[in-house]
């Protein structure tokens, strides 16, 4: 059971509600992880404003979607895990080889893994990385607008991994767990 409370839309705080409306129109259900955040209005608009802007970016859906499994399985956050492979399968149209692939930041593609490495890499580091590191993903075809844009990603769902780790948000999706807690 979450250790933080997951309101209805109509229990919401009333300025998240207009929030989670454009949430509900867009996906067609209103996922616990927006009403949890949506304790906090600024919490909500700030979510879905980066990543709703990092949807209009250079990186495809699918390759979003595997960082977001990357990045959940080494924050071992099963909400997220759940959330992603199932957003993978439905509206990426990974297969279930490439989504666990993912979750451990690998890919049959080159290029992707090369992301998927360096996303890793961004976590465990912290940040820092080194040259060869980023040139790396620049010779895997990335430019600079497209390694800023793997570590904001990376930003957006580590923001989710630790709100969910936190709170233990009820899953709402077909449950995925971490291998590490498996």
């Amino acid at each position: 059971m979450s250790r933080i409370s997951i309101p209805t839309v109509d229990n919401s705080v009333e300025a998240s509600k207009p929030l989670l409306a454009a949430v509900q129109k867009q996906l067609g259900v209103v996922p616990n992880l927006m009403k949890l955040v949506g304790h906090s209005p600024a919490a909500l608009e700030g979510y879905l404003s980066l990543n709703g802007a990092l949807g209009k970016g250079k990186l495809s859906v699918q390759l979003r979607e595997r960082i977001a499994l990357t990045i959940a399985e080494y924050n071992g956050c099963d909400y997220c895990l759940s959330a992603h492979d199932y957003l993978g399968r439905n509206v990426a149209k990974l297969s279930s080889a490439e989504l666990d692939a993912a979750r451990d930041g690998r890919s049959d593609d080159a290029s992707t893994e090369a992301a998927l490495q360096f996303a890793l890499r961004v976590a465990k580091s912290r940040g820092k990385v080194s040259d060869a590191e980023i040139a790396t993903l620049r010779l895997a075809g990335f430019d600079e607008a497209a390694v800023i844009e793997i570590v904001a990603n990376v930003a957006v769902n580590v923001l989710t991994n630790y709100i969910n780790n936190v709170a233990l948000t009820d899953i709402d999706f077909p449950v995925v767990q971490a291998k590490l807690a498996a």
